[in-house]
């Protein structure tokens, strides 16, 4: 599988981790007229428009305008200069609707201290393809650290808080010296097949008629693979074989990375285990591309193509069927 093209990977950054503990080196950075900064609010970016278009980039010094940041941190270096990371108060913007359903959050929200900027969902502007791959990637990288530090103010320790450093890429204990990191949590989807048909399932949070991949977080002290094993087990009682890694991806909600495989079933009943799905089914390759294009004739549809789901479903899609390979070669004997 070719590294991914969509989504939020494809960060074009430099991180500049070398320099994280360099004081002179990060104030030569902030200093940068260059500099720019994305910011967030309730784990949301707040953007401005740039032309005809919408950028998540701002000047660095308007950027800290914006409120009294309770998090900065270095993103790193592009080809245009520095890039910081801003985390504002929660209280910094205001719902101007209330709160729908499904996994998009299209809440109009509004930012008192400058009412002409915009705040959306990442979800939401990645599903509308409202910013660029790359933009989308440097948000991703934002919006995961952030909520390290919105999250994490205490010491595990000891219970004392604990100060940002690093450049924003640890927070360090003043009373037990204990350093601690932002984190990565690691999450096996898989696209489990037989055949000619594919293993799908329905989280209860899914939007309506949407079908996905399997997938669960790595548990301490197991394999990748054993993870993906584990987990289909659990969800939908299905026996798997051999497990082949395909790609990895970044996925921001809050701070996960997908490891992305295609599974070998080894038995067909599905037994639904651990109240993780509503629903679990077997789709034929010909259901599964109806889904992909959303002319399935029950109205089932995949994933957006920014998940790595969506991905694995489009790769076995355009594989070879072995029948008409066989049935070509057949031909031309």
């Amino acid at each position: 599988m070719p590294d991914p093209v969509q989504g939020f990977a494809g960060n074009p950054l430099d991180r500049l981790s070398q320099l994280r503990e360099d004081a002179q080196a990060l104030a030569r950075l902030a200093a940068d007229p260059a500099a720019r900064a994305v910011v967030f609010v309730q784990s949301m970016p707040i953007l401005r428009m740039e032309g005809e278009d919408l950028s998540a980039r701002h000047p660095l010094a308007q950027a800290r305008g914006l409120g009294a940041a309770t998090t900065e941190v270095l993103l790193g270096r592009d080809d245009k200069g520095p890039v910081f990371a801003l985390l504002l108060p929660d209280d910094a913007a205001q719902a101007q609707e209330p709160a729908g359903s499904g996994a998009l959050d299209l809440r109009k929200w509004l930012l008192p201290k400058d009412p002409g900027l915009q705040i959306h969902d990442l979800r939401t502007l990645a599903v509308k393809k409202r910013l660029g791959r790359p933009e989308l990637a440097v948000l991703a990288q934002a919006k995961s650290v952030l909520h390290y530090h919105a999250t994490h103010g205490f010491c595990a320790r000891c219970g004392v808080a604990t100060i940002v450093a690093a450049a924003g890429w640890r927070r360090d204990c003043p009373a037990c010296g204990a350093r601690h990191f932002p984190r990565t949590d690691p999450v096996a989807i898989m696209l489990v097949v037989d055949g000619e048909n594919c293993l799908l399932g329905r989280a209860r949070h899914f939007p309506e008629k949407m079908y996905s991949c399997l997938a669960g977080y790595v548990e301490s002290g197991e394999a990748l693979e054993e993870a993906v094993r584990r987990e289909v087990m659990e969800e939908a009682g299905v026996l798997i074989g051999e497990v082949t890694y395909a790609a990895s991806q970044p996925w921001p909600f809050p701070a996960s990375l997908m490891f992305g495989f295609r599974a070998q079933a080894l038995s067909r009943e599905i037994r639904l285990g651990d109240d993780e799905l509503e629903d679990c089914r077997w789709f034929s390759r010909a259901e599964a591309r109806a889904m992909v294009e959303e002319q399935h004739a029950e109205g089932f549809f995949a994933p957006p193509k920014i998940s790595i789901a969506r991905q694995l479903l489009e790769q076995w899609l355009a594989e070879e069927v072995p029948s008409v390979v066989q049935t070509r070669a057949q031909k031309s004997a």
